[in-house]
């Protein structure tokens, strides 16, 4: 028969049994929590081969319409449940518009306005062509550094879920007081992939345009191949079944394109255009870790403001890189509003055979040859 307990007697009984329990649900609440958002931040390594969505644009805004058209694109991908995104530079047009504070401002409020983590690497209308009249005559390297301290001031990326980077922080590059961390390159692995972005730029990587500045030049471009090498043995080490790149220039790959990137030999990789060559020796270190990596290497740039993926890339022999894809991502057309406010989605499968399939997301709100239906 049970016995009848008072209610002083079973509140210490009920309390004495909860108490181990609370303490359990106290101590451990906290942890599952830092582990979900770990989580986040880590894609969970007992399932690194599921397939997974990430979303790339860049070289937008450009204009006030552009400004509407991408809060459209950024309910779009918000829509998508993406991993991550990457925007790859240029955050307003080149002429006419000016490098201030509230520019940088409004950028990171986009970044910030996207669900999945948002990485991002700057392009020469965001820095490097701050110094035109037109741009507000800004020193562009003090530029620079405001975005590395906007952007680029933690190991996380922007975006209301954050993903860990891993930062070049070797004081390799310039700024306006000499030698700093190159901490707008960044690395991050998900799954099974490796992905770096790198701070190359158009106008000619800032050996041309108003105020060229080739020592600023130098330092940048051999930290960018040293991160590049570092990206492929980080990639070799971790057995990752492919690599993306992210910068902001076109380089040029050969002579097919005059109108929109550098031409240059395909075989010695020589820029022939008589422009000052900004690329060829970042180009070489790229040939030749692509052919010793073997495996999927996607380059995604934007600058040239044309969409299309293909593999321009040949070897000193004139043979074509099979394992290696140039990524375009799309760009401003100011003269036709939003036509090309338009962003592409990238699936990644490291248990397929090339890794990356590409489809481009056309924004229904922001049609205009051809409005939705």
């Amino acid at each position: 028969m049970m016995k009848k307990l008072g209610y002083s007697t079973f509140l210490r009984v009920a309390t004495a049994h909860l108490l181990p329990k609370m303490f359990f649900l106290t101590v451990t609440l906290p942890f599952l929590l830092f582990a979900t958002a770990s989580l986040v931040v880590a894609r969970g390594k007992e399932n690194a081969n599921a397939p997974y969505e990430i979303g790339l644009w860049g070289d937008l805004p450009y204009s006030e319409a552009q400004e509407v058209g991408v809060t459209r694109l950024i309910d779009d991908m918000n829509s998508q449940k993406l991993s991550f995104t990457v925007h790859d530079g240029d955050l307003k047009a080149g002429s006419n518009s000016v490098c201030d504070n509230a520019l940088y401002a409004k950028a990171r409020g986009y970044f910030n306005s996207l669900e999945a983590p948002a990485a991002f690497t700057p392009g020469d209308n965001d820095w490097t062509d701050c110094d035109r009249p037109s741009n507000g005559g800004f020193n562009s390297l003090e530029r620079l550094d405001y975005e590395r301290q906007l952007f680029f001031s933690t190991n996380f990326s922007l975006g209301q879920r954050r993903l860990a980077q891993e930062v070049q922080t070797a004081p390799l590059c310039l700024g306006v007081n000499g030698p700093v961390p190159c901490v707008e390159n960044r690395r991050w692995t998900v799954g099974k992939v490796t992905y770096a972005t790198l701070n190359i730029q158009g106008s000619c990587n800032n050996l041309c345009d108003t105020a060229p500045d080739p020592e600023e030049y130098a330092a940048r471009n051999a930290a960018n191949i040293a991160w590049l090498k570092e990206t492929f043995r980080v990639a070799k080490e971790g057995n990752s079944a492919a690599v993306m790149l992210i910068s902001q220039a076109d380089p040029g790959w050969d002579q097919s394109d005059p109108t929109r990137a550098p031409l240059r030999d395909p075989k010695t990789l020589v820029q022939t255009d008589g422009q000052p060559d900004g690329f060829k020796d970042f180009l070489l270190a790229l040939r030749d870790e692509v052919i010793a990596f073997g495996k999927p290497v996607a380059y995604v740039h934007g600058d040239s403001h044309y969409y299309r993926i293909d593999k321009p890339f040949l070897d000193a022999q004139g043979r074509r890189l099979e394992n290696f894809t140039r990524v375009e991502t799309f760009g401003d057309n100011q003269e036709n509003g939003t036509n090309d406010v338009q962003w592409l989605k990238v699936t990644v499968d490291s248990r397929s055979r090339e890794v990356f399939s590409y489809q481009p997301q056309i924004v229904p709100g922001n049609r205009v040859a051809v409005p939705a239906q």
